[in-house]
Protein backbone atom coordinates (compact mmCIF):
# COMPACT_ATOMS: atom_id res chain seq x y z
CA UNK A 1 0.00 0.00 0.00
CA UNK A 2 1.60 3.51 -0.92
CA UNK A 3 0.16 6.50 1.24
CA UNK A 4 1.17 9.97 0.47
CA UNK A 5 0.92 12.60 3.23
CA UNK A 6 0.94 16.38 2.31
CA UNK A 7 1.48 18.93 5.08
CA UNK A 8 1.29 22.83 4.02
CA UNK A 9 1.35 25.98 4.97
CA UNK A 10 -1.62 27.79 4.97
CA UNK A 11 -1.80 29.44 1.19
CA UNK A 12 1.69 27.62 -0.10
CA UNK A 13 -0.63 25.55 -3.09
CA UNK A 14 -0.44 22.15 -0.82
CA UNK A 15 -3.89 21.29 -1.39
CA UNK A 16 -3.98 21.76 -4.89
CA UNK A 17 -0.51 19.52 -5.04
CA UNK A 18 -2.50 16.68 -3.18
CA UNK A 19 -5.09 16.99 -5.55
CA UNK A 20 -3.34 17.19 -8.61
CA UNK A 21 -0.86 14.43 -7.54
CA UNK A 22 -3.55 12.06 -6.51
CA UNK A 23 -4.86 12.18 -10.06
CA UNK A 24 -1.45 12.09 -12.02
CA UNK A 25 -0.90 8.67 -9.95
CA UNK A 26 -4.51 7.34 -9.79
CA UNK A 27 -4.34 7.57 -6.08
CA UNK A 28 -7.59 8.10 -4.20
CA UNK A 29 -7.62 11.70 -2.56
CA UNK A 30 -8.87 12.67 1.16
CA UNK A 31 -9.06 15.92 2.58
CA UNK A 32 -12.40 17.63 3.73
CA UNK A 33 -13.69 13.94 3.19
CA UNK A 34 -11.98 13.37 7.01
CA UNK A 35 -13.52 16.35 8.42
CA UNK A 36 -17.09 15.22 6.99
CA UNK A 37 -16.55 11.89 8.48
CA UNK A 38 -16.11 13.48 11.81
CA UNK A 39 -18.91 15.38 11.58
CA UNK A 40 -21.05 12.65 10.54
CA UNK A 41 -20.35 10.20 13.46
CA UNK A 42 -20.59 12.62 15.59
CA UNK A 43 -23.90 14.38 14.66
CA UNK A 44 -22.25 17.98 13.84
CA UNK A 45 -22.20 20.80 11.79
CA UNK A 46 -18.88 20.24 9.37
CA UNK A 47 -17.90 24.38 9.50
CA UNK A 48 -17.71 23.59 13.32
CA UNK A 49 -16.10 20.42 13.66
CA UNK A 50 -13.63 22.41 10.88
CA UNK A 51 -13.09 25.56 13.13
CA UNK A 52 -12.28 23.48 16.20
CA UNK A 53 -9.99 20.79 14.46
CA UNK A 54 -8.06 23.41 12.27
CA UNK A 55 -8.58 27.02 12.97
CA UNK A 56 -10.31 27.90 16.45
CA UNK A 57 -8.97 25.67 19.47
CA UNK A 58 -4.98 25.00 18.92
CA UNK A 59 -4.63 28.23 18.21
CA UNK A 60 -3.80 28.80 21.69
CA UNK A 61 -2.11 25.17 22.46
CA UNK A 62 1.49 25.95 23.77
CA UNK A 63 4.17 25.31 21.18
CA UNK A 64 5.61 22.67 23.10
CA UNK A 65 6.98 19.47 21.52
CA UNK A 66 7.33 16.26 21.69
CA UNK A 67 3.34 15.56 23.10
CA UNK A 68 1.63 12.25 23.47
CA UNK A 69 -1.68 11.10 24.05
CA UNK A 70 -1.08 11.51 27.43
CA UNK A 71 -1.74 15.41 26.67
CA UNK A 72 -4.52 15.24 24.91
CA UNK A 73 -6.85 14.56 27.59
CA UNK A 74 -6.31 18.12 28.80
CA UNK A 75 -8.05 19.83 26.28
CA UNK A 76 -11.76 20.24 26.36
CA UNK A 77 -13.95 17.54 25.74
CA UNK A 78 -14.99 18.25 22.58
CA UNK A 79 -11.69 18.74 21.06
CA UNK A 80 -9.95 15.83 22.57
CA UNK A 81 -12.67 13.86 21.34
CA UNK A 82 -13.00 14.88 17.74
CA UNK A 83 -8.95 15.15 17.80
CA UNK A 84 -8.74 11.47 18.67
CA UNK A 85 -11.84 10.49 15.87
CA UNK A 86 -9.70 12.44 13.55
CA UNK A 87 -7.07 10.13 13.62
CA UNK A 88 -9.19 6.77 13.45
CA UNK A 89 -11.01 8.08 10.80
CA UNK A 90 -7.31 8.81 8.73
CA UNK A 91 -6.09 5.17 9.77
CA UNK A 92 -9.92 3.78 8.10
CA UNK A 93 -9.19 5.80 5.04
CA UNK A 94 -5.92 4.57 4.63
CA UNK A 95 -6.43 1.12 4.69
CA UNK A 96 -8.30 1.27 1.99
CA UNK A 97 -5.71 1.63 -0.36
CA UNK A 98 -3.14 4.11 -2.14
CA UNK A 99 -3.98 7.48 -1.40
CA UNK A 100 -3.17 10.95 -0.80
CA UNK A 101 -4.12 12.32 2.33
CA UNK A 102 -3.73 16.32 2.92
CA UNK A 103 -2.96 17.68 6.62
CA UNK A 104 -5.07 16.30 9.09
CA UNK A 105 -1.47 15.32 10.86
CA UNK A 106 -1.57 12.49 8.54
CA UNK A 107 1.83 11.98 8.56
CA UNK A 108 2.38 11.58 12.53
CA UNK A 109 -0.97 9.14 12.79
CA UNK A 110 -0.12 7.00 10.07
CA UNK A 111 4.16 7.00 10.86
CA UNK A 112 3.74 3.48 10.83
CA UNK A 113 3.39 2.60 8.07
CA UNK A 114 5.93 4.85 6.12
CA UNK A 115 4.12 6.90 4.05
CA UNK A 116 5.42 9.21 1.80
CA UNK A 117 5.58 12.42 3.56
CA UNK A 118 5.15 16.17 1.63
CA UNK A 119 6.05 19.57 3.04
CA UNK A 120 4.50 22.36 1.17
CA UNK A 121 5.84 25.84 1.76
CA UNK A 122 6.11 29.13 0.04
CA UNK A 123 7.08 32.55 0.90
CA UNK A 124 5.05 35.08 2.63
CA UNK A 125 4.22 37.30 -0.84
CA UNK A 126 3.55 34.34 -2.40
CA UNK A 127 1.03 33.01 -0.07
CA UNK A 128 -0.54 36.02 0.07
CA UNK A 129 -1.03 36.83 -3.42
CA UNK A 130 -2.42 32.83 -3.90
CA UNK A 131 -4.68 33.46 -1.10
CA UNK A 132 -6.06 36.50 -2.62
CA UNK A 133 -6.48 35.02 -5.97
CA UNK A 134 -8.71 31.80 -4.12
CA UNK A 135 -10.25 34.49 -1.52
CA UNK A 136 -14.37 35.00 -2.25
CA UNK A 137 -15.23 38.18 -4.09
CA UNK A 138 -16.74 39.51 -0.92
CA UNK A 139 -13.43 38.98 1.05
CA UNK A 140 -11.49 42.08 1.26
CA UNK A 141 -8.66 41.56 2.71
CA UNK A 142 -5.57 43.66 2.96
CA UNK A 143 -2.01 42.18 2.80
CA UNK A 144 -1.15 42.78 5.87
CA UNK A 145 -4.99 41.30 7.56
CA UNK A 146 -3.91 38.53 5.09
CA UNK A 147 -0.46 37.78 6.34
CA UNK A 148 -2.27 37.50 10.22
CA UNK A 149 -4.13 35.29 8.86
CA UNK A 150 -2.20 33.09 7.44
CA UNK A 151 0.20 33.22 10.36
CA UNK A 152 -2.71 32.39 12.63
CA UNK A 153 -3.67 29.36 10.27
CA UNK A 154 0.04 28.33 10.51
CA UNK A 155 0.22 28.51 14.28
CA UNK A 156 -2.53 26.25 14.86
CA UNK A 157 -1.42 23.42 12.36
CA UNK A 158 1.86 23.93 14.19
CA UNK A 159 0.08 23.61 17.60
CA UNK A 160 -1.86 20.38 16.25
CA UNK A 161 1.25 19.04 14.84
CA UNK A 162 3.13 19.15 18.06
CA UNK A 163 0.46 17.28 20.27
CA UNK A 164 1.64 13.87 17.80
CA UNK A 165 5.36 14.58 16.94
CA UNK A 166 8.75 15.09 18.60
CA UNK A 167 10.27 16.82 15.23
CA UNK A 168 8.45 20.28 14.95
CA UNK A 169 6.04 21.13 11.98
CA UNK A 170 7.76 22.03 9.06
CA UNK A 171 11.14 20.86 9.94
CA UNK A 172 12.78 18.98 7.00
CA UNK A 173 14.02 16.11 9.12
CA UNK A 174 10.50 15.07 9.34
CA UNK A 175 9.59 14.77 5.32
CA UNK A 176 11.13 12.84 2.49
CA UNK A 177 9.97 15.86 0.06
CA UNK A 178 10.10 19.64 0.46
CA UNK A 179 8.30 21.54 -1.73
CA UNK A 180 8.80 25.41 -2.39
CA UNK A 181 5.47 26.79 -4.13
CA UNK A 182 6.97 30.66 -4.27
CA UNK A 183 6.83 31.75 -7.90
CA UNK A 184 5.63 28.73 -10.01
CA UNK A 185 2.60 27.17 -11.21
CA UNK A 186 1.63 24.23 -8.86
CA UNK A 187 0.27 22.42 -11.96
CA UNK A 188 3.55 22.39 -13.63
CA UNK A 189 5.67 20.97 -10.98
CA UNK A 190 3.17 18.05 -10.41
CA UNK A 191 5.17 15.61 -13.12
CA UNK A 192 7.95 15.53 -11.22
CA UNK A 193 6.46 15.38 -7.97
CA UNK A 194 4.77 12.83 -9.15
CA UNK A 195 7.93 10.92 -10.84
CA UNK A 196 10.00 11.75 -7.59
CA UNK A 197 7.06 9.94 -5.38
CA UNK A 198 7.05 6.83 -7.36
CA UNK A 199 10.66 6.34 -7.75
CA UNK A 200 10.46 6.79 -3.88
CA UNK A 201 8.28 3.82 -3.18
CA UNK A 202 9.86 2.04 -5.93
CA UNK A 203 13.48 2.05 -3.84
CA UNK A 204 11.55 1.25 -0.49
CA UNK A 205 9.48 -1.45 -2.02
CA UNK A 206 12.94 -3.13 -3.22
CA UNK A 207 14.35 -2.77 0.32
CA UNK A 208 11.92 -3.80 1.80
CA UNK A 209 11.74 -7.30 -0.48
Amino acid sequence: MRIITVSREFGSGGRELGKRLADALGFAYYDKEVITAVAKRNSLDENYVDKTLEQDFFRSVPMTFGHTFAYIPTLPYDASSLFIEQQKIVRELAKKGDCVIVGKNADCILDREKPFKIFVYADMKGKIARCKRRAPEDEKLSDREMEKKIRQVDRARANSHALLADLPWGDRRGYDLCVNTTDVWVKDIVPAVADYARRWFDVRDYSVD
